[in-house]
């Protein structure tokens, strides 16, 4: 055997034993779980009664174990069994600063927060980035925001940025119009080009309406992107939907403007 075959048989098993040991790691991280709940958690379980605050207390340390360490493996599998699992704790109504802490580091992973073997980007997962972004919206917080701002001016993945200008529509916190102004400026990004890219402009859409809602109205230049979106080469339902959304928040910032009035004109002078 010549010495460029050892050496790239060398590299091969160095990769298999890495592998390997993730495997190990990633086994004695459930069985050490396993072994963490009591033996009478399966049983209270089995018997319909409710937990006790501290059996309660140590599932949900099992859990944020489980994780963090499966999220911070360096394989796409394990992180997206993390997603899997945190979608499952959030579907439980487990949505803890512990658990967005996570989804935010899985948001940029790639992007902001990189790990490089021998000079080459080993974490670019945009379908992990993607299923982050979307998990976020499930934490209507100001945290939850400022970590879906980040994706979006510092991810260039068309997916990753539409789960990312949807869970902000969904949150709907936008008081000093930085949201706004970002949804505009991703989707501007996509726009000038013969195919512009109708999924993220729907995403757009349906986040400035509900911006829109939630803060009686938008800042001037998602109405620019709006009728951008009505006139361009999108496709029609997409435009019409646009179209239609001006309306309707023209629509909603009218009637919030004469509720107004007529509330002031009933207040005795």
């Amino acid at each position: 055997m010549s010495w460029k075959e050892e050496g790239i048989h060398g590299r091969l098993y160095n990769r298999k034993e890495r592998r390997m040991k993730g495997n190990y790691r990633f086994s004695a991280l459930i069985i050490a779980a396993l072994i963490a709940i009591p033996a009478g958690y399966g049983q209270s379980q089995s018997s319909g009664s409710e937990m006790s605050v501290e059996e309660s207390y140590l599932q949900e340390a099992v859990d944020l174990m489980i994780v963090r360490e499966t999220s911070k493996q360096d394989s796409l599998e394990q992180k997206l069994i993390s997603l899997a699992f945190i979608s499952d704790l959030i579907d439980q109504g487990n949505t803890s600063d512990d658990i967005r802490l996570v989804l935010e580091r899985l948001s940029l992973e790639g992007t902001n927060v990189q790990a490089r073997e021998s000079g080459r980007l080993k974490n670019d997962y945009p379908e992990v980035r993607r299923q982050a972004a979307r998990l976020l919206g499930s934490f209507s917080t100001e945290e939850a925001k400022i970590a879906l701002l980040r994706v979006c001016v510092s991810d260039n993945e068309p997916l990753v940025l539409q789960e990312a200008v949807r869970s902000l529509g969904i949150i709907g916190i936008d008081k000093d119009g930085e949201v706004v102004g970002t949804i505009v400026w991703v989707t501007n990004k996509f726009t000038n080009t013969i195919n512009p890219d109708n999924l993220l402009a729907l995403a757009a859409i349906d986040a400035i309406q509900k911006i829109a809602k939630n803060n009686n109205g938008v800042r001037e230049d998602a109405f620019q992107l709006l009728i951008k979106i009505s006139e361009g080469a999108y496709s029609p339902p997409i435009k019409e939907k646009a179209r239609q959304t001006i309306m309707d928040i023209r629509n909603l910032i009218a009637n919030n403007a004469k509720a107004k009035k007529d509330q002031q004109q009933g207040q005795p002078r």
